[in-house]
């Protein structure tokens, strides 16, 4: 679970500082510390007690300008009511030439014009802004960044948010196996047991379907996410 985002830090010699926005349950954070980055984030459901993760809103932090070699902001950006101002922020606190890491659904990828709006990613309200790969690239640009490189093909999301969005085409609720995975308690109610029973018997017929689908919208740029790995300019 952890390969693509490490795939972003080639280049970045232990020893360098990260900042992760969305740091989660602080697992990949405790990942680079144990691989001799000095890492820290934000996560506004943090444990209580980890040092290593501040539990604050993005708008509250404080950091000096120019005191980080990488920012990375993994499945958060859609998540923002204001995604320019996160990037501006970024920027002030990245070191000149120092590195963002962005990964964001794509709404022009191949799942999300097969699921419209039973796609797996159209989580609203959880998903505030939907981006294609050009509107994020100009945005970046807006905000002071050159990009460095960008990614399609992502084995740690995509295959399971083509295999959620066929499935979704086919059940009355929404991400019901996600939802399971997740032990929803608000899984339950009429009908219920048909969505459970199309997601056990044809979801494993799906699996190879969405693998090969997704395969291809990767490497026809229309993969599930987008990742861009971008560089702070002298902006």
């Amino acid at each position: 679970m952890l390969r693509e985002r490490d795939r972003s830090l080639d280049g970045v010699a232990a020893g360098a500082k990260l900042f992760e926005i969305g740091a989660g349950d602080g697992s990949y954070i405790a990942h680079l510390r144990g691989e001799g980055y000095r890492a820290t984030g934000i996560e506004p459901h943090a444990r209580p007690g980890d040092d290593a993760i501040e539990r604050i809103p993005l708008d509250q932090v404080e950091l000096p300008a120019r005191s980080q070699d990488v920012v990375m902001m993994w499945h958060v950006l859609e998540h923002l009511d204001d995604p320019a101002a996160a990037l501006a922020a970024a920027h002030e606190w990245l070191v000149l030439g120092g590195r963002l890491i962005v990964a964001v659904p794509n709404i022009s990828s191949v799942q999300a014009r097969i699921g419209e709006d039973r796609w797996f990613h159209q989580d609203v309200p959880r998903h505030r802004t939907h981006f294609a790969e050009s509107g994020l690239l100009r945005l970046l640009e807006r905000q002071g960044f050159g990009p460095r490189r960008v990614r399609h093909v992502l084995l740690e999301h995509n295959p399971l948010g083509m295999w959620q969005t066929l499935l979704n085409r086919l059940t009355d609720r929404r991400d019901v196996a996600f939802r399971m995975l997740k032990r929803d308690p608000t899984l339950r109610g009429p009908g219920i047991g048909r969505d459970l029973l199309i997601t056990l018997l044809v979801g494993p017929i799906l699996v190879p379907v969405a693998l090969i689908l997704e395969l291809f919208a990767g490497l026809t740029q229309r993969g599930g996410t987008i990742i861009v790995e971008a560089t702070r300019t002298g902006r």
